[in-house]
């Protein structure tokens, strides 16, 4: 298997040793920042119990919200594929981007400019400072994949992703594919 360095717009699927980690335990997370002063990533598949209408009460169609990870979780942020409708967003990789213009965004969702399809709220975001991701990396916690959806990896909204890209990773990780979440209920 080739190595991949971390970097914006990659993947990190969370090794299956982490499963002792309640914000990270079978995560997929999308690196939307990756350089000298640490990384920024969100959970990608892990929804929430609630939608945006229950957080936002301007926004009329409600969209489902994503835990993005344990860092500010009183903070809703967005990842979308629609910059020419979204002013001030930043280019993640692969026709991905972050955030922009909040009202704008609100203002489309509700006039149905914007579908789910085009669009992934999160409750807080995944960070490491810097180097720690390299340190946890180096300590086989992460294995990172390059992001073959582009932008359509918006639309993977699958609780099993993280089977999905464990069972596409085969070999000793198929065994993993089929274990418990917890494993003491085995």
């Amino acid at each position: 298997m080739v190595v991949l360095k971390p970097k914006k717009g990659k993947l990190l699927i969370a090794e299956p040793t982490l499963s002792g980690d309640v914000s990270f335990n079978r995560s997929v997370v999308l690196l939307a920042e990756h350089n000298d002063e640490g990384s920024v990533g969100f959970i990608l598949n892990k929804p929430l119990d609630f939608n945006t209408s229950d957080l936002i009460t301007d926004i009329t169609i409600p969209f489902q919200v994503y835990n993005g990870g344990p860092v500010e979780q009183d903070n809703l942020y967005f990842i979308h594929k629609v910059p020419h409708l979204i002013a001030n967003s930043i280019e993640i990789s692969n026709g991905i981007y972050w955030g922009g213009d909040f009202e704008t965004t609100v203002r489309l969702i509700n006039q149905k400019s914007i579908t789910e399809n085009d669009i992934r709220f999160f409750l807080g975001y995944s960070g490491w400072a810097s180097l720690q991701l390299d340190q946890e990396l180096s300590s086989k916690s992460w294995i990172i994949l390059k992001n073959n959806y582009e932008s359509a990896i918006i639309e993977k909204s699958s609780v099993a992703f993280w089977k999905e890209k464990i069972e596409e990773l085969g070999g000793d990780y198929l065994i993993w594919s089929n274990a418990p979440e917890n494993p003491s209920l085995n």
